[in-house]
């Protein structure tokens, strides 16, 4: 695990050859060490299991120098180089919209820790403020930051020091669906996400253990989807329709959910374990 720096919101997935596979000519697998180097703006990178390659992804702000020393990256290291629309950025601006430090997220999930109530988001979310409020105008509070891990990781713990109710579900705009418990992902899951910019969007999962180089800096470890978002979205939940079982928290992505676009979410285990909390 990786050691945390933190209103509604994963592992490593090696693909083998096989011998007959090898045999008939199929790429030897990629080793990520030259990537592992890149820290470049706009780019991520991970193994993609639909072709059982390690593949690069870089955003339209990625040009001239900065691409050709991502290429001779993606070459030394046997991946793949794809080029994704958009310009690949954190998504500040929520289930349900939370406010503080003059940004505006979305609530990930409620979990608790004995009979102490917390809510988890985003970590780029938490680290723009210490108090966090339900309304624009800053009047409901819901509670005060206890931890914030951004880059490296992208999650935060606030307390619940307010009086908003705080139910264990998922905001779908209009509607709820209970939270049963926490869960990791896996490649091809049907899962949705909820957010306070664009509601609820649906895709699948298309990848896990994704490193996301933002301008702030890089995040490993992500569960990629195909699904839409957009700013303020951040923070929301990536969850399971039919079973109530929240995945991670949604870190960034590229793309809009008029063009379409990939966005990429913080495992929730890894936050719950690292603060020692509980869903529901």
């Amino acid at each position: 695990m990786r050691r945390p720096s933190l209103v509604f919101l994963a592992l490593a997935a090696l693909l083998a050859v096989t011998p007959a596979a090898a045999r008939a000519g199929a790429p030897r697998p990629a080793t990520p060490a030259a990537l592992a180097e890149v820290r470049t703006a706009g780019t991520a990178w991970g193994h993609d299991p639909a072709t059982g390659r390690l593949t690069v992804t870089v955003d339209d702000t990625v040009r001239g120098a900065a691409l050709t020393a991502v290429r001779r990256a993606a070459d030394r290291s046997g991946a793949v180089l794809r080029h994704e629309p958009g310009r690949l950025r954190t998504l500040i601006a929520g289930g349900q919209a939370i406010y503080g430090g003059g940004g505006r997220c979305s609530l990930g999930a409620n979990a608790r820790s004995g009979s102490t109530w917390y809510f988890v988001t985003a970590g780029h979310c938490t680290n723009l403020g210490a108090t966090w409020y339900a309304d624009s105008a800053r009047t409901s509070v819901l509670g005060s930051r206890t931890g914030s891990s951004f880059p490296g990781n992208d999650y935060g713990v606030v307390r619940y020091t307010g009086t908003v109710a705080h139910p264990s579900a998922v905001y779908t705009y209009p509607g709820q669906v209970t939270i049963s418990g926490a869960g990791s992902a896996y490649v091809g899951q049907a899962v949705c996400r909820s957010g306070a910019t664009t509601g609820v969007r649906c895709g699948l999962v298309t990848g896990l253990n994704q490193t996301v180089n933002y301008a702030e800096g890089s995040v490993t470890g992500l569960i990629r989807t195909n699904i839409c978002a957009e700013p303020g979205d951040s923070g929301g939940p990536l969850y399971v329709a039919a079973t109530g079982t929240v995945l991670g928290l949604l870190s960034g992505g590229s793309g809009t959910c008029a063009s379409g676009g990939t966005s990429y979410y913080q495992p929730i285990l890894e936050i719950l374990a690292a603060y020692g909390l509980t869903i529901p």
